[in-house]
């Protein structure tokens, strides 16, 4: 199937009826194609972080997954015909098992992490950074492999607060996974 169109309102059952090769994602129910493929150092960066979290995260209740993984979001109640918020994150940690199911999470992140390349910057700094915030995902990363820098923000009871921005002579810790630091110049090695 060709790209759906841009000025028709999409649901998560109209998304899974599309060909699996297509990288899309729906936000507010609008269709965004997720192509072109990322760079090489997108994911060498990407790796690095998903490594570092599988480690620490070996037989601990909570999981961590890369794209492309489904994230359906404010799906409360809601059929796959009503589900407007379709996501693939580059990572995500979910902490509640009942989240997950085969078709991917359905429900809020305890973290997102987002790497940014020069395509995606706009849709992960404004479009996500309000949809998750809204969803409730307590923990966003935006991370910058040109820049080498991570920008942490949690969530508040008023919305998402900048903890702060952090380079590759920093070690973070992870909020949503108490004991889990991250030494960032093995991030952009």
């Amino acid at each position: 199937m060709a790209i759906p169109s841009s000025d028709k309102k999409y649901s998560y059952a109209d998304y899974l009826t599309w060909s699996e090769g297509e990288r899309i994602e729906l936000i507010a129910g609008q269709v965004y194609n997720m192509s072109p493929a990322p760079s090489r150092l997108h994911q060498q960066v990407l790796g690095e972080l998903f490594t570092a979290f599988s480690v620490f995260l070996k037989d601990k209740e909570c999981k961590v997954f890369f794209a492309p993984f489904d994230v359906r979001l404010l799906t409360e109640n809601k059929n796959d015909a009503a589900i407007d918020n379709v996501v693939q994150p580059d990572l995500s940690v979910i902490c509640d098992r009942k989240k997950l199911d085969d078709r991917g999470c359905n429900g809020a992140p305890d973290l997102i992490v987002e790497v940014l390349s020069p395509s995606s910057a706009k849709m992960d700094r404004w479009n996500k950074y309000q949809l998750y915030e809204k969803a409730g995902v307590k923990e966003y990363w935006l991370v910058d492999p040109a820049n080498e820098s991570v920008e942490i923000y949690l969530l508040t009871d008023v919305g998402y607060k900048l903890q702060g921005i952090f380079t590759k002579e920093d070690t973070v810790s992870v909020q949503s996974l108490p004991g889990l630091e991250l030494d960032l110049s093995h991030i952009f090695e």
